[in-house]
């Protein structure tokens, strides 16, 4: 064999090997690629499995905090009315009723303009609101010690202040109770959480109706 025939052989033989080593590297890079790939893909879910899983407590957290505050919001409401009942008699002649309807779970604020208590006219209603899943009304009790948890229970005011005080206990969406006292002694309307006891009057004829 000739130097010529060599060397060209030896050159074959070169390229050769480079081809079957840029082959091997372009294997060896290609299996590195697609680990990557999918180390990448595994973190993606993960990652993706987190956010789902944060935003999940952020909306369980939200809906807790919307029904909490559609309960106060409801709660503060009717605690309104009732001020507004026994401030407009403070404030005039007049005399008002709340009138607390458990079986339909609705209430309505009345200027009484009739004789006749047991008919509410329509051109006497002032509010008119009815509780909801997020707030209804479990039973009512006055400090003379009646009770009530269905039918009707009635607030009545004049100038002289509230004719009853007692509580209106009113649950919310897990059935956790709120009591609004209505403090006939000092005209107060507030709302505390459970069911709280009930101051009685020192004497029946604190309040004159």
């Amino acid at each position: 064999m000739t130097k010529r025939a060599v060397k060209t052989t030896m050159q074959t033989c070169t390229v050769q090997t480079h081809i079957n080593c840029a082959s091997s590297d372009s294997h060896h890079i290609a299996r590195m690629n697609c680990a990557r790939r999918g180390f990448t893909l595994t973190e993606l879910l993960v990652v993706v499995m987190m956010i789902s899983l944060f935003v999940l407590m952020a909306v369980v957290n939200l809906y807790g905090l919307l029904e909490r505050n559609t309960f106060r919001a409801q709660a503060h409401e009717f605690v309104s009315t009732m001020q507004m009942a026994v401030a407009a008699a403070a404030e005039s002649d007049r005399k008002y009723e709340v009138i607390i309807d458990i079986t339909g779970q609705n209430y309505i604020l009345r200027q009484i303009t009739s004789t006749k208590l047991s008919v509410v006219l329509e051109e006497e209603i002032i509010v008119q609101n009815d509780y909801s899943e997020n707030c209804r009304v479990a039973y009512v009790e006055f400090d003379d010690g009646e009770f009530t948890n269905e039918s009707r229970a009635k607030f009545r005011a004049s100038r002289s202040g509230w004719q009853y005080g007692g509580k209106i206990v009113l649950l919310d969406s897990h059935d956790k109770a709120y009591s609004v006292v209505v403090n006939r002694i000092n005209r107060m309307v507030t709302l505390e959480e459970g069911e709280v006891a009930l101051l009685t009057p020192k004497r029946e004829d604190e309040v004159v109706y």
